[in-house]
C-alpha cells in the first residue's frame, strides 16, 4: 500500500490531501489545472517537501515530516513517467529503459520490459522515430526497471493525438493492470480517469473533494464542481417543495424543472446530457418526463454514432443523441427546440 498525505502552501494554493493507493490498483486524481495534482505527484517521489506531509510505500517510510524522516528521490523505490515522457533523443529505446538499470545483463533485462510492453522490435529506434503510443510504452518500461514499489504516471495521454489516445489509454490500462504495484495517475480529463483509474479523486483548490470508482462520482456527485467535472450540465436556481414529494426548482434566468431529491433554497441542478431528449418546439407534454424548456440549438458536433447538441435557454445546456434522431429532427443551429427529461433523472446539489 502506499499511503500519502500532504499540506503545505504553494504560492496561493493550500495543498491539503490523504490518500490511501492499494496495491495493483491505480487512483486516478482527475482535476483542472492549478489544482494541485502533480504537487502530489512531486510529494510522493522527493520533488516536493511539504511544510507538513508523511509518504510511506510498502515498510518504507519516504517522508515523515515530524520525525524528520526525508528520503532523497533517488533512493526512493518509485518510478515516475513524466508528461512528455522525457526519454533521452540521443539514446535508443533498449538504452532509455537500461538507463536506470546496472549490470552486464542490463541490456537483456531492458529488452525483456520492451517485449513485455509489445515494442521489442524497436529496441534500437530513437525516440522521435516513435509514435507517441510508443514513446509512452518505452517511458512506462523505464519507470518500471527500477522495479518500483509505487508508479506515478503525469498526465500519461496528454501528449498525444486525438486519433490515437483511446488506443493508447486502452493500452496503458491493461499495462497498470499488470504491475502488481499501486499507482497514482493524474489528468485533466474524467474520460481519461475513468478508462484508467480503479478509483477517481477530484481534486479542486488543493484539496479532494470527492474519492470513489467513476460510476459513483458520475451517478452521485457530491457537489456542482463534481458534477460539472464529471460532464453533466449544471444549472442554478431556488428550490421548494412541490406535489407528489417532488421538488420544485425555480431556474436562475427563467424556467423551471423538477426533481425527486429534496431540497430547500440555492441548489444546483445536474442532469447528464444523454438524458436530455429534444423535441419540436410547441410540442405538447407527452410520456414520463416531468422536465420541459423551451431552447435554442447553438451548435451541433458528432462525435463518433452521438451527436452533441449544444442549446441556449435560460442557461445553457447540452443534449446528446444518436444521429439518427438528430437527424430527423433537422438540427441546425438557430432552430427552436424543447428539451425534455424526468426529475428522476435530476441530482440536486449544494452550490
Amino acid at each position: 500500500m502506499l499511503r500519502v498525505s500532504a499540506a503545505t502552501r504553494l504560492g496561493s494554493l493550500e495543498l491539503d490531501v490523504a490518500l490511501d493507493v492499494q496495491a495493483g490498483t491505480c487512483l486516478a486524481l482527475a482535476g483542472p489545472s492549478g489544482a494541485g495534482k502533480t504537487s502530489v505527484l512531486r510529494t510522493v517521489a522527493g520533488l516536493l517537501r511539504p511544510e507538513r506531509g508523511f509518504v510511506a510505500c510498502e515498510d518504507e517510510v519516504w517522508l515523515d515530516t515530524e520525525r524528520g524522516v526525508f528520503v532523497a528521490p533517488e533512493l526512493r523505490r518509485c518510478g515516475f513517467v513524466f508528461q512528455e515522457y522525457a526519454l533521452f533523443g540521443h539514446l535508443s529505446a533498449w538504452q532509455n529503459v537500461a538507463y536506470p538499470l546496472r549490470g552486464p545483463d542490463r541490456r537483456s533485462r531492458a529488452l525483456a520490459l520492451l517485449e513485455r510492453f509489445g515494442v521489442a522490435h524497436l529496441a534500437d529506434a530513437r525516440p522521435r522515430t516513435l509514435s507517441g503510443g510508443e514513446r509512452q510504452r518505452v517511458a512506462v518500461a523505464r519507470a518500471l526497471a527500477r522495479e518500483p514499489a509505487a508508479l506515478l504516471l503525469d498526465e500519461p495521454l496528454s501528449a498525444l493525438d486525438t486519433r490515437s489516445r483511446a488506443a493508447a489509454g486502452r493500452e496503458l490500462g491493461d499495462v497498470l493492470a499488470r504491475t502488481g504495484v499501486p499507482t497514482i495517475l493524474v489528468t485533466h480529463d474524467f474520460t481519461e480517469a475513468a478508462l484508467l483509474g480503479d478509483r477517481v479523486g477530484v481534486i479542486d483548490h488543493g484539496r479532494v473533494v470527492q474519492l470513489g470508482t467513476a460510476a459513483e462520482l458520475a451517478a452521485a456527485p457530491a457537489s456542482a464542481f463534481v458534477a460539472d467535472f464529471t460532464g453533466a450540465v449544471v444549472l442554478t436556481g431556488t428550490a421548494s417543495a412541490a406535489n407528489e414529494g417532488l421538488t420544485h426548482v425555480a431556474l436562475d434566468g427563467g424556467g423551471s424543472v423538477f426533481s425527486t431529491d429534496p431540497a430547500d433554497g440555492p441548489v444546483a441542478v445536474s442532469v447528464y446530457p444523454w438524458e436530455i431528449a429534444l423535441a419540436p418546439a410547441g410540442t405538447d407534454r407527452q410520456g414520463s418526463s416531468r422536465n420541459h424548456l423551451a431552447v435554442r440549438v447553438v451548435s451541433v458536433t458528432v462525435v463518433g454514432n452521438r451527436t452533441r447538441v449544444g442549446l441556449a435557454g435560460p442557461q445553457p445546456l447540452s443534449a446528446e443523441l444518436t444521429g439518427a434522431s438528430a437527424h430527423a429532427l433537422g438540427l441546425t443551429p438557430g432552430v427552436p427546440v424543447v428539451a425534455t427529461w424526468k426529475a428522476t433523472a435530476t441530482r440536486l446539489l449544494p452550490l
